[in-house]
């Protein structure tokens, strides 16, 4: 063939991927937002049925105006900031007592048999069962809801690196030791970057445990801020309206870390090394 006839050939469409513009969020964002639509009808109707109170179903109209209000003058934000600040306080905690002991667990069978009992009675408590202990101890406020959150997020967090250090190819370590490695650039260069995927869907996972605990610890606790402070109160004097716009910013909030802060680390991180096959 010529080379006058190669290049007459007709060029391949080029396909979109995760890499082209277009390709990567367009179509996830379409059916998020169906769902959403979807949820959004259901609830008008069901708001509009009569089965209940408007009272207590409040329509979207009602909604929305309330959730305004309350961004307009400031008291949702400084109760959802409260909020932020202990699931970060937290899980700052809880990442640097699970990380290590994940590691130790995973790379020496002592630990693992000195610990795993322990985390096995205490993983399946419920982190709000401690919530009237903590109070009894600590005294109601920050100090015992921050210890909830890191009760509840430190066991997947801790479970995910335990089990991603124990994944790693043990012929890369062999591999890295023949060649002289210290423990140091071992788990530098070897057991982190292969375990980070573990540890990033244990933070996932940690994160949403941390939530449900800090909202039932501001229930229980009283604070005198927070997201779950604003449902307790809101409850008390029947503001559905109230309750269901602290409820819609803590599902904006959630969205925002899922789909926006944890795919930006794992695409600084993960897919960038290469540790696994495609994007989310």
């Amino acid at each position: 063939m010529s080379i006058g006839t190669q290049n007459a050939l007709p060029r391949q469409p080029r396909i979109a991927t995760a890499d082209t513009p277009g390709g990567s969020w367009f179509k996830p964002a379409a059916r998020g937002a169906l769902g959403v639509i979807v949820l959004l009808v259901a609830w008008e109707y069901f708001a509009r049925s009569g089965m209940f109170s408007k009272a207590i179903t409040p329509p979207l109209e009602v909604i929305f105006v309330t959730l305004v209000n309350l961004l307009a003058d400031g008291t949702l934000i400084k109760h959802a900031a409260a909020t932020m600040v202990r699931v970060f306080a937290g899980l700052a905690i809880a990442l640097a007592v699970a990380v290590p002991l994940g590691m130790l667990m995973g790379r020496y069978p002592l630990w693992e048999w000195l610990l795993r009992p322990p985390l096995n009675v205490l993983m399946p408590i419920p982190s709000l069962a401690w919530v009237p202990l903590v109070v009894l101890w600590f005294g109601i406020g920050n100090v015992a809801t921050v210890l909830v959150v890191v009760y509840a997020s430190t066991f997947p967090l801790l479970y995910n690196v335990w089990t991603g250090v124990r994944t790693v190819n043990p012929l890369w370590i062999r591999a890295a030791t023949v060649m002289n490695a210290d423990s140091a650039r071992l788990f530098r260069h070897i057991i982190w970057p292969a375990a980070l995927p573990y540890v990033i869907t244990g933070m996932r996972l940690s994160f949403g445990r941390a939530w449900i605990a800090v909202i039932g610890g501001e229930l229980l606790a009283s604070p005198e801020w927070g997201l779950g402070k604003v449902i307790f109160d809101a409850k008390e004097y029947l503001n559905a309206d109230v309750m269901l716009a602290a409820l819609f910013m803590i599902g904006v909030i959630g969205l925002f870390f899922e789909r926006v802060v944890f795919q930006y680390v794992e695409k600084v991180t993960v897919n960038k090394w290469g540790m696994t096959r495609g994007k989310l």
